[in-house]
């Protein structure tokens, strides 16, 4: 019998083992995972803190016992600690710190990322907390509830971040927001990420840019958050949340191959390379749909159809992954903002000739009671009219998602701008327009190219 052995029981990990049990009834499939929570959502976390999910289990996309009642083992709470690739063996902790070693014909590598700690003195305070698995999720609980803070504040302003400042608001607690840079949500350009610190500011949080925090410190059973530069913030808990780097600790004890940032290289059927192990998730590079080539692109929905890939071809399948375009959503309060392919900067760096064009559209005809603004920053490439990518703020209610969605899905299909205009979207005074949103914005661009080139 063929042995799939699968290190790490997330998004990547479990969607591999769900494939290969979907293909093959009688493949042994071992996941081995360092905790006891397999197949949950991390990306709900910010919404169990807040108290809108009531219950941190219903974050299981899948309880336990729904995996193993498909035939797949489960070795929870062990610890991956070496591959042999030669042997083909995994030497693997216990929880009573036994080590086996554990025989494999197929290997998955699904190790994830792990919270980036900045150079920061402090970080191993009491009352500072990262926020990457639902360990983390169980420790900022417990200090919210025996500790019952007045005050937090949030090192880094991206998505974790964000959700993090609304999650604690919504809890009763007075937040202040830190960004280095000078903007927040550096996936978005600054005039829709301004969009989004006004919703922050009108909720009463405090949102604070250009400071590089360079030291916690304990002060009377409080935290003092300061920089070089005289900022300070006395609080009662520090959340960090500044990014996500690959876990790439196991695959470096069997000689696989890492790109210039760390992250696991793979090619378009998740291979490593070396034989018989494959490596998906927020371990690996994964490959740009628009640049055509491997970036560093952490992200769920990554992680699940790169785990489908993997799992298929360590079964003697022969898909590719197809790509992503880094599309994401994000809402904060009654904000939503979203983004896919490539912003203005980052296609002028790909060599291609770039325009962006701003556009406020109503998200439903303006007549109707309930219609909402959307912000949309397209952009395009002069020459070639292609859609290179696409940028939206406004109210939640505006259908962000649906909206980008439909941009995402003319990339996926390398759509010219113009093209936009011959998809047959649906339409009713209540929900759209004749044009709909994204189309208005496709035109706009147009017109303003053509103004350009004359």
């Amino acid at each position: 019998m063929t042995r799939m052995l699968i290190i790490g029981g997330s998004d990547a990990g479990i969607s591999a083992a769900l494939r290969m049990r979907e293909l093959d009834a009688a493949v042994e499939i071992t996941i081995v995972l360092a905790d006891r929570f397999p197949n949950y959502s991390i990306c709900g976390l910010p919404f169990f803190l807040s108290g809108e999910v009531t219950d941190w289990q219903h974050l299981a996309h899948r309880k336990a016992e729904d995996i193993t009642s498909l035939g797949i083992q489960l070795l929870m709470n062990h610890w991956a600690e070496s591959i042999d690739p030669m042997q083909k063996t995994v030497t693997v902790k216990a929880p009573d710190g036994a080590t086996k070693f554990m025989g494999y014909d197929k290997l998955i590598l699904g190790t994830g990322g792990t919270s980036v700690n900045p150079p920061i003195q402090g970080l191993d305070l009491p009352g500072v907390y990262p926020l990457r698995w639902m360990a983390d999720s169980f420790a900022v609980q417990q200090h919210l509830t025996d500790r019952s803070p007045q005050h937090a504040v949030i090192i880094g302003a991206g998505y974790i971040g964000l959700e993090m400042a609304d999650a604690l608001t919504l809890r009763g607690l007075s937040v202040t927001l830190i960004q280095r840079s000078s903007s927040i949500l550096k996936t978005i350009d600054p005039t829709l990420s301004q969009l989004v610190a006004d919703e922050l500011t009108k909720h009463g949080v405090e949102v604070v840019t250009d400071v590089d925090i360079d030291r916690i410190e304990s002060i009377d059973k409080r935290l003092l958050v300061a920089d070089s530069m005289g900022f300070q913030r006395v609080t009662d808990l520090v959340i960090v949340a500044v990014g996500v780097s690959p876990a790439t600790q196991l695959a470096q004890t069997a000689g696989v191959s890492l790109s210039v940032n760390s992250a696991i290289q793979v090619n378009r059927s998740m291979e490593t390379n070396l034989p018989d192990i494959y490596a998906a998730g927020d371990c690996v590079e994964t490959y740009h749909r628009i640049l055509g080539r491997n970036i560093y692109l952490p992200l769920g929905t990554t992680a699940h159809k790169q785990g489908r890939v993997a799992g298929e071809n360590a079964l003697g399948g022969h898909r590719k992954f197809q790509g992503s375009l880094g599309t994401q959503v994000v809402k904060i309060f009654e904000v939503a903002a979203a983004r896919t392919g490539l912003r203005d900067d980052e296609a002028i760096a790909a060599g291609l000739r770039p325009l962006t064009v701003e556009t406020d559209v109503w998200h439903h005809k303006a007549y109707y009671p309930g219609a909402h603004s959307l912000r949309i920053r397209v952009t395009g490439d002069r020459t070639s009219g292609r859609l290179l990518g696409a940028q939206i703020a406004g109210h939640y209610q505006g259908e962000v998602a649906k909206r980008i969605d439909i941009f995402a899905t003319a990339l996926f299909h390398d759509m010219k701008m113009d093209e936009l205009n011959d998809l047959d979207l649906s339409y009713t005074p209540p929900l759209g327009s004749p044009w709909d949103a994204v189309q208005m914005a496709a035109q706009a661009w147009t017109k303003q190219c053509s103004e350009q080139a004359l």
